[in-house]
């Protein structure tokens, strides 16, 4: 663990990411940061009251774009945000003075993350069925009681990141990048153990 001073904790929309980051920096003692919170991006057409989004640029985003524009758009979003992103990580992965750091988020999109060239990172997506994913985001959207103009909204979005989700899994098999599957929504606390486990493997050898 002694060498590593950022993790990374990528993968789609509702797999988790949040709950499990911030478990791994509470457990680790140190700052956590959401990529969601460097760049603005239509992210989830509703609440977290799962009432819904009634921003015009939200609705539009969904309403005019199919499912593949809509995944195109996000990862030039986040090819965009990458040169800021890597400047975040290599500031605290070398710089001692800047503390260690769990960044989380969908913005840690793996290609980008392959070209890292920076000592003292470990990368590591959550992956799950596309089952999960739709029964999280319908419950949180509180989707049967939706209009049909605001379902559709919730089905463009849940579109989205199941295509990323598969996108993204065929890109870490394609690159050799460490995932965890929770498909079996095992509780966060049992994913941070086995991040845990990962992140110390390399000093055991």
């Amino acid at each position: 663990m002694t060498d590593v001073r950022v993790v990374l904790i990528g993968g789609p929309s509702n797999v988790g990411k949040s709950t499990v980051a911030q478990g791994l920096a509470d457990r680790l003692g140190w700052s956590y940061v959401s990529t969601d919170k460097l760049a603005r991006h239509p992210g989830r057409p509703w609440l977290p009251d799962g009432s819904p989004v009634t921003k015009p640029y939200v609705v539009d985003h969904f309403r005019s774009l199919s499912v593949d524009e809509l995944f195109t758009a996000v990862v030039e979003h986040y090819t965009r945000m990458w040169p800021g992103i890597e400047q975040l990580v290599r500031a605290h992965a070398t710089d001692p003075a800047a503390g260690r750091l769990v960044l989380e988020g969908s913005a840690l999109w793996p290609p980008n993350v392959a070209t890292l060239e920076i000592p003292g990172v470990a990368a590591f997506w959550l992956t799950a069925p596309s089952e999960l994913l739709r029964a999280r985001m319908y419950a949180g959207s509180r989707y049967g009681e939706r209009t049909a103009d605001e379902q559709s909204l919730v089905d463009k979005f849940l579109g989205r990141a199941v295509l990323y989700n598969e996108r993204m899994a065929d890109a870490l098999t394609r690159l050799g990048l460490s995932s965890v599957d929770v498909g079996a929504e095992p509780p966060a606390e049992q994913t941070v153990e086995r991040i845990l486990r990962l992140v110390a493997a390399p000093s055991r050898t």
